[in-house]
């Protein structure tokens, strides 16, 4: 069948890379794609907000399945539209990808449903919002309500803090805030304590697939400090996310959820990307994610053994609990470099070589996010740029693998952190000394 992928960064690459070996994949198109997608399949000038387009484009191209990749397309309805055309599609409807796009609505159904999260406010008037942080105390999270690439969240140490994050996020008389009208309404939520781990399962609206764990690295810098980006690298399995801990996710956080956005009249199709805190209690769900993560995708496509294509059917389709997924037991381990000045401001089209050098070798694929291709070569135009992923028989030899795959990349206009996977690898060094 031939398939159309949305979006055009790391994720997007590493779910066609993992599509294209699929024996039900034909034509491969992506809309808009990137600098390093071209060899997989066919990039597209396609305007995505364009329903109808979208629409027309799939049904002049035999289009069996459409996977949207990014969030910003889902929240604005994009499946919605697909399923009105009879077009499968992966994906939640717009009411389902409120998970996503409204951190208050989440909150909302996670204290209707009974799902363990942090206690929470939910503000559009700055005296309140700074009423409730005097309450409550620091430190305290901060977030702004809407879609802000990952960017939107402050964790503030102090109450000046505090106060100066509800200033910078909510809208005053002079214009909107820093998020824009991402941050029309802010939550405000109690500070957890304990070991942040990501959670992905699939769901066709009833039944749901478990896929696997992974732990991210969101903060620009080493040792975790400084502001939010959309992710610095990832790697998985998490080790946290024990047997037990994970059955307590699914029957906890997961199905739940599944029961709530039934009862609420809108059962949830696509995947659960379940942002947790791992606590002394138990699992909390800090946030919900309606998309395949970025840059937690490109370490699942590497370790998933499976043909994906089946599985992303099913979840449009139904059954897709009967889908027998298999992985491999290796982990995978990622690093983003991203341009100098991410996540603020930084140059565009400097350019990037020694891509090929790098990339060689099994157990390492290079996915690109923000770049493009011009006349023979790759371009950096985005804040992350590329992800250099490896397997390993241990995360500590995946992440050696990763930078020394890294190191041999030319690129003076980026830069990356170099302790993806510390905690892992921490880990892994204590049991081998446990064990001489």
């Amino acid at each position: 069948m031939n398939i159309l992928v949305i979006g055009s960064g790391g994720r997007e690459h590493a779910l066609v890379w993992k599509i294209s070996q699929s024996p039900m994949a034909e034509t491969i198109y992506v809309a808009p794609g990137n600098g390093g997608i071209g060899d997989l399949g066919i990039c597209v000038a396609l305007a995505v907000s364009d329903h109808d387009a979208v629409v027309t484009f799939c049904r002049e191209n035999n289009i069996g399945l459409v996977v949207v990749g990014p969030e910003v397309p889902l929240v604005d309805g994009l499946v919605d539209s697909l399923d009105a055309a009879n077009i499968p599609a992966f994906g939640p409807r717009a009411y389902g990808a409120q998970l996503e796009g409204s951190k208050g609505f989440t909150k909302d159904i996670c204290a209707k449903y009974n799902i363990p999260t942090a206690a929470y406010g939910r503000f559009n008037d700055a005296a309140e919002a700074k009423k409730f942080v005097h309450e409550k105390g620091v430190p305290i999270v901060i977030k702004a309500d809407g879609l802000a690439a990952g960017k939107g969240v402050i964790i503030a140490e102090t109450l000046d803090q505090a106060e100066a994050a509800i200033d910078d996020i909510l809208p005053s008389p002079f214009g909107a805030g820093k998020f824009g009208q991402a941050g029309a309404e802010l939550v405000i939520e109690e500070f957890l304590v304990g070991e942040e781990v990501s959670f992905f399962a699939l769901c066709d609206g009833k039944n749901i697939l478990p896929l696997a764990s992974a732990q991210d690295h969101k903060q620009v810098g080493e040792g975790d400090t400084g502001p939010n980006t959309g992710g610095m690298g990832a790697y998985s399995p998490a080790a946290v996310m024990t047997q037990d801990m994970t059955a307590r996710v699914i029957n906890e956080v997961i199905l739940p959820t599944v029961r709530g956005m039934i009862a609420e009249g809108h059962p949830f199709k696509g995947v659960f990307f379940a942002g947790l805190m791992i606590t002394k209690k138990g699992p909390e769900l800090i946030e919900y994610n309606v998309r395949f993560g970025d840059p937690e995708c490109q370490v699942l496509m590497m370790r998933m053994k499976s043909d994906i294509v089946p599985a992303l059917l099913a979840c449009a389709k139904g059954n897709v609990h009967q889908i027998d997924m298999q992985w491999y037991d290796r982990p995978a381990l990622s690093l983003v470099m991203a341009a100098n000045g991410y996540p603020e401001s930084y140059d565009k089209n400097t350019v990037i070589s020694h891509l090929e050098q790098a990339g060689q070798g099994d157990d390492i694929t290079i996915f690109h996010a923000g770049t493009k291709k011009e006349n023979g070569k790759i371009l950096a135009v985005g804040g992350r740029v590329l992800n250099v992923t490896a397997l390993g028989d241990s995360v500590t030899q995946a992440q050696e693998k990763a930078y020394a795959a890294l190191d041999k990349i030319h690129w003076p206009g980026g830069f990356c952190r170099r302790d993806i996977g510390w905690r892992a690898v921490a880990r892994e060094e204590e049991r081998r000394e446990e064990e001489k």
